[in-house]
């Protein structure tokens, strides 16, 4: 089958396409022809193995997986033994933020872990979008508490997590600002968001606005920067460690001081996060975001265009035989 591959943490010219064995499924495995992947925050992360707190993870001094990817779309062609909640032709997704070998036309997974059926007429491209960046966007989310009252800034808006971020607040509720580059304003007030913020023409840490919360989906902005447009008890959370790894302690010593406050969103229980996806998708109350598709052949190019920081929702890998996935 065909593979994307690496044996040592670095740039994305150390990513090969190549021919490995087909994966075989365990007893209770699941083998699926994946036809849909992303590149996203994470798997970049995984790649470089920095920041290096993710080799505690991933493998500390080269990856712990031939093949990388942490999500799919694809379809369950065959089935270990003892597996008795899926079928082979279950058209299926999931995620596993520490590494799925997902980046390949074959991958297997235990069907206790994070996978599901897909909802129907969606593509597995669509599905695939709302996976790894929903994922981190509803883990903010789920730190906190919600509701019509609530209002929240937003910043990194346009990306995976972001534009799930803001979709996701609506949904319940909130009062969103999103902040964004300029050529996706319109994207942003589509998705929801109640007021937008082009940070290529004001800088929003000087804006006089007041949040309950503030999401750096993005990681650009620190707890000291923002910490004046919060409300009393407000919230700060952000996707990165921040300068000095300060997310990590800052939690604690705002906790102890008392008043506004930061906290690190643990991205935990990946499956309950796709069950919830799943669920929106097929109420019509998300939707997936999608920049560029490429090929597997363009996997380098595909991973020095997500390291910019410039794209728009998600990277999708085709891998399937059709273009549209």
């Amino acid at each position: 089958m065909k593979a994307i591959t690496r044996t040592a943490y670095g740039p994305p010219e150390v990513l090969e396409l190549k021919e490995i064995a087909k994966p075989i499924p365990k007893d209770h495995e699941l083998l699926i022809r994946v036809y849909a992947t992303t590149v996203n925050r994470t798997d970049c992360g995984i790649l470089t193995g920095k920041p290096y707190l993710i080799r505690a993870f991933v493998g500390l001094t080269k990856p712990r997986h031939l093949v990388p990817g942490t999500d799919f779309a694809g379809q369950v062609v065959a089935i270990g033994k003892k597996v008795n909640s899926f079928q082979i032709g279950d058209r299926v997704w999931g995620l596993h933020d520490e590494g799925l070998s997902s980046q390949a036309e074959y991958m297997t997974i235990r069907e206790n872990k994070a996978v599901v059926r897909m909802p129907e007429n969606f593509s597995y491209q669509e599905v695939v979008a709302c996976a790894e960046g929903a994922h981190y966007a509803n883990n903010f989310i789920n730190k906190v508490k919600v509701d019509t009252s609530t209002k929240v800034l937003v910043n990194g808006a346009t990306g995976a997590i972001g534009s799930a971020a803001v979709q996701l607040l609506k949904y319940y509720g909130a009062t969103v600002t999103a902040v964004g580059n300029t050529k996706n304003m319109e994207l942003l007030k589509s998705l929801g968001a109640d007021q937008t913020i082009d940070y290529q023409k004001e800088d929003f840490t000087k804006g006089d606005g007041k949040y309950h919360f503030i999401f750096d989906a993005v990681g650009k902005s620190s707890f000291p920067q923002c910490k004046h447009l919060l409300l009393p008890k407000g919230v700060y959370i952000s996707s990165e460690l921040g300068p000095g790894v300060q997310n990590l302690y800052l939690p604690l010593t705002t906790k102890i001081k008392g008043g506004k406050r930061v906290i690190f969103p643990l991205p935990l229980n990946c499956k309950k996060s796709i069950v919830f996806l799943s669920k929106l998708l097929t109420e019509g109350k998300f939707r997936p975001v999608i920049d560029k598709v490429y090929q597997p052949e363009q996997i380098v190019e595909a991973y020095k265009y997500v390291a910019s920081g410039q794209k728009t929702g998600n990277v999708i890998i085709n891998f399937s035989p059709s273009p549209s996935g």
